[in-house]
């Protein structure tokens, strides 16, 4: 974060405000600043893959393993570099004022801008299984594309999800499928993972097992039973961090999948609302880091045709008055 006074520039109003910077709305930033646009992002500070900071971002090309919190401080140099601001604050409320959006922070403070950019990421909500939520981001995990490279041939255990036994039995041998309380599987399912020499355990998981190294060791069913594992996999339920755009009439909605709620947009990330853009897992529950980014770039070129477009038009309509 740079060392700008938010509540000094109260009066001005910015071409952009961007609220979350995450890899979306940094890269948004990034791109909104270099074609000149007066851009501050207000961050609260939580980015959603703290926990992974030890394990690194991966598929990000020439950035592969960086860790999440480098990424971000170095994504706030560029944008600061090119005469954008980053402040820390979380944003509790925006509203139309006049022609502009009253963005206000829950200490109270306020910035007015002339589009909004929302790339608040979203919240995992993790299965009630006690002990889980401790080692999230360590050897509890849930994207094969994240991680699955780095618990390649260790014993695998898959928190009742059938889609993910199938794409991690390409990381291991050891792959075990727990149906703990997810659905029945199908006979087609059984024959797939049977093929795939996934093993599966009935039974509800209710705790874990860890060794003296502080590291998963395995999974403990209500019988008592303790199945050996390395890592879990788990699939949270995701929600997307948008609450504070009520007033706007920006509603987060239930995804189709049904894996959780996000704002709803169009492919430039336009959310139907005048002046208001989204982008990242706001919107997208399962985009990674790569993905978040591009999608911030793409909104921040439709933001900014959007203000080149309203620009021109007064333009246009202050020489006809002159003549």
């Amino acid at each position: 974060m740079d060392n700008f006074d938010m509540t000094e520039a109260g009066d001005r109003t910015w071409d952009v405000v961007v609220v979350g910077g995450g890899a979306a709305g940094l890269s948004a930033a990034l791109n909104l600043a270099r074609v000149r646009r007066s851009v501050l992002v207000i961050d609260a500070g939580e980015p959603r893959n703290a926990p992974a900071a030890e394990a690194g971002i991966h598929g990000i090309l020439g950035r592969d393993g960086i860790s999440p919190l480098e990424l971000l401080r170095r994504g706030r140099e560029e944008v600061t570099a090119y005469g954008g601001r980053v402040v820390p604050g979380r944003v509790t409320g925006v509203h139309r004022d006049d022609k502009a959006f009253a963005v206000t922070t829950e200490d109270g403070r306020r910035a007015r801008a002339r589009r909004l950019l929302v790339t608040t990421g979203l919240v995992d909500e993790l299965p009630a299984v006690p002990g889980l939520a401790e080692r999230w981001g360590r050897d509890v995990l849930h994207c094969v594309y994240c991680h699955g490279w780095e618990v390649r041939d260790r014993p695998i255990g898959i928190l009742g999800t059938f889609h993910q036994a199938l794409l991690f039995s390409r990381m291991s041998e050891d792959v075990t499928l727990f149906r703990h309380t997810g659905p029945d599987l199908t006979d087609e399912q059984w024959e797939q993972l049977a093929a795939l020499g996934v093993a599966v355990v009935d039974g509800e998981v209710t705790g874990l097992e860890v060794d003296e190294a502080d590291r998963l060791a395995g999974a403990r069913l209500a019988s008592g039973v303790v199945v050996p594992v390395r890592e879990l996999v788990v699939t949270p339920r995701f929600v997307a961090r948008a609450g504070f755009l009520d007033d706007l009439g920006v509603k987060v909605r239930e995804h189709p999948t049904g894996a959780g709620e996000h704002l709803q947009v169009d492919a430039s990330g336009f959310t139907g609302v005048p002046g208001v853009w989204a982008a990242g897992n706001v919107t997208d529950l399962m985009a990674g880091v790569p993905v978040a980014m591009a999608a911030g770039i793409t909104a921040a070129a439709a933001v900014h045709r959007d203000l080149v477009m309203a620009e021109t038009e007064a333009a246009v309509s202050r020489r006809t008055a002159s003549e």
